[in-house]
């Protein structure tokens, strides 16, 4: 029989969740002190926003990475990159965030200030704002410690038009740098596999990467993040949806050498490993050469290579062509070979 130490005030109870004073506690006290705004801080049930005419970009995700903080992160800053890298691979600037929280009961009150925390510098770096969200608790064992709903609303830019299915024959195929990180990184906590090297997420938000290319090559042709099922999954949707065939080498594939090892180890492949901080970019072949320039010239780019390029047949696939000169065909994952990685 064990007893439980914590003070009642040191932990999330049912009683956080259920709209009292309690609730307003965990509002007032932890999220609108890190996050508040003129928005979010009238606290009504939905967020009234102006915004100009323009393009929006609407997208939603949850985020239920195990363990909650990893090297290089935690689920709160997760959240947020995750939230605004979706509105960028659509050309859009981030504008605002709804913030949903599901508590487990016996949460540590200072593991959730310090993700509000996370929240709140990610979200100020992004110049992105919080504006409206919920607050849920669950029963100890059913909530992984805490899960987050984020929704984002973004304005696209002008005339840009980044879709997976635009690429066309021959394009490049470039990745912002190394792939495989953030999972890897993941797994080494989880299973405890004790490498030398330290692994870290590469967790990132990535529109201030990705607002000084699109003004520098507005023709870019195709923006995909590979997070779950990695730069494969990405790879895949793009030639599917642009009837296309990517070829990619295995040796301009930029993997670094600790996750190397932690896929041999795990029997994974690092091309179906989640990444939260890169970006595959689809170019005209022309442009090449300015689109690298512009991302070496970004903390975020400065490992970005050519892995290859788009050709007409055959159509739908993705070729691997292999270090020893044979060829694979590169599919989609039948499942996830990594569960709660995001």
């Amino acid at each position: 029989m064990t007893t439980d130490t914590h003070d009642s005030d040191d932990i999330i109870l049912m009683a956080h969740g259920g709209g009292g004073a309690l609730t307003g506690n965990i509002i007032k006290d932890i999220i609108l002190q890190e996050l508040g705004n003129e928005i979010l801080d009238k606290l009504d049930d939905g967020a009234c926003l102006t915004i100009p005419e323009s393009e929006l970009v609407l997208t939603t995700d949850s985020y239920v990475v195990d363990p909650i903080f990893f090297p290089g992160g935690d689920i709160g800053k997760l959240a947020v990159c995750g939230t605004v890298n979706d509105m960028a691979m659509q050309g859009a600037e981030p504008k605002y965030i709804s913030l949903a929280l599901i508590l487990e009961e016996g949460l540590p009150i200072r593991d959730l200030k310090t993700i509000i925390h996370s929240v709140k510098e990610e979200s100020a770096g992004s110049n992105v704002l919080v504006v409206t969200g919920d607050t849920k608790v669950v029963e100890r064992g059913k909530g992984g410690g805490v899960f987050i709903n984020t929704t984002g609303i973004g304005v696209r830019q002008p005339e840009v038009d980044v879709a997976v299915s635009n690429a066309k024959p021959g394009d490049a195929v470039i990745v912002t740098g190394t792939i495989g990180d953030h999972g890897m990184a993941i797994m080494n906590l989880r299973e405890g596999l004790q490498l030398k090297s330290q692994l870290t997420s590469d967790v990132a938000s990535m529109w201030s990467m990705i607002k000084p290319l699109l003004d520098d090559v507005p023709n870019i042709h195709c923006l995909r993040d590979p997070t779950r099922g990695g730069v494969a999954a990405a790879l895949c949707d793009i030639a599917e949806a642009s009837s296309c065939s990517v070829r990619i080498r295995e040796s301009a594939l930029p993997v670094k050498q600790e996750v190397n090892g932690a896929c041999s180890i795990l029997g994974l492949e690092p091309l179906n490993v989640a990444n939260e901080g890169k970006v595959v970019i689809i170019c005209d072949g022309t442009d090449t050469t300015a689109v690298v320039r512009a991302l070496h010239s970004h903390p975020l780019g400065q490992e970005a290579c050519v892995i290859g390029n788009i050709v007409a047949d055959p159509a739908d696939l993705v070729i691997l062509e292999t270090r020893t000169g044979g060829e694979r065909i590169v599919t989609i994952p039948a499942g996830e070979d990594l569960p709660r990685i995001c």
